[in-house]
């Protein structure tokens, strides 16, 4: 049983291989640019193709049983518009189970799957604790954190976690026809997760809410676009309820407890070291 997984040089897609190899499968990697693909474990096929250029995907697709697919491609996450073909093209190659990293959203893609008359389910993280070092070169060097809207909460996921649920339901099924929210086991605040990276790394981290307008100045001297900066403060003030929803998504399909951030902070505590 081959199992193909596109973005494998990811944040996701790299722990996905990881556990899928520890588990005895036989890997191919997809990515865009395979001379670049390092760090990926010597047994793994490394292979090219370009997701939203299908044409370029046959030879990843041969022989293979399984695939995990990203639904949002590129720098800008933009949702993955080529959908149906690659759902035609992995049925016609023989593979019988997906794996979808979504968003949560309706669209074109998740249409074509459920069509696709493949053992299908979809993985949708509420959000990965790995964004938090977005954080790291700020508090190396300020020990500071200033940011709007504090008291907006996510139940973020370790990245490892989802990839634990991606790689069980690939390997042995079990899931299929369900869409799985990955959380993490808390819903935490920004000030919440630094004084948990504060404790992993024994230092003093402030962190300082920001109003709307001094957000505004600290990301333009930052260099941000006006469109992004506009972006980010809408988008946080209408954080849905839904991300800091906690499921038992893990528990129930990899059968342990989601691990916290104060663990996925401790065991990444060097990123936010001096």
């Amino acid at each position: 049983m081959t199992i193909l997984v596109t973005g494998a040089t990811g944040t996701l897609g790299r722990h996905v291989v990881e556990r899928l190899r520890q588990a005895g499968q036989m890997v191919r990697a997809l990515t865009r640019t395979p001379a670049e693909a390092t760090g990926l474990p010597d047994d793994v096929e490394v292979v090219g193709g370009d997701l939203t250029k299908p044409q370029t995907l046959a030879a990843a697709l041969d022989g293979v049983s399984a695939v995990h697919l990203l639904g949002a491609t590129g720098h800008d996450h933009a949702p993955l518009c080529k959908g149906p073909q690659i759902m035609a093209m992995a049925a016609e190659a023989g593979v019988r189970r997906l794996t979808v990293l979504s968003v949560g959203e309706e669209g074109e893609l998740k249409q074509a799957v459920r069509d696709s008359g493949l053992e299908w389910t979809f993985v949708w993280p509420i959000d990965f604790m790995s964004n938090a070092l977005g954080w790291a070169e700020v508090i190396r060097n300020k020990a500071e954190v200033r940011e709007p809207y504090a008291n907006r909460r996510t139940a973020s996921a370790d990245e490892t976690d989802v990839a634990d649920v991606v790689a069980t339901v690939l390997a042995g099924g079990g899931h299929a026809g369900r869409s799985l929210i990955v959380s993490g086991p808390e819903a935490l605040t920004p000030a919440d997760k630094v004084s948990a990276i504060a404790a992993a790394t024994g230092r003093e981290i402030r962190f300082t809410e920001l109003t709307d307008d001094q957000a505004r100045r600290q990301w333009r001297v930052e260099g941000w676009p006006e469109e992004g900066i506009e972006f980010m403060l809408h988008m946080w003030a209408t954080v849905p309820e839904t991300v800091a929803r906690v499921t038992s998504s893990v528990a129930e399909v990899v059968g342990r407890p989601p691990r916290t951030f104060a663990q996925w902070a401790a065991a990444h505590a060097d990123a936010f070291r001096p």
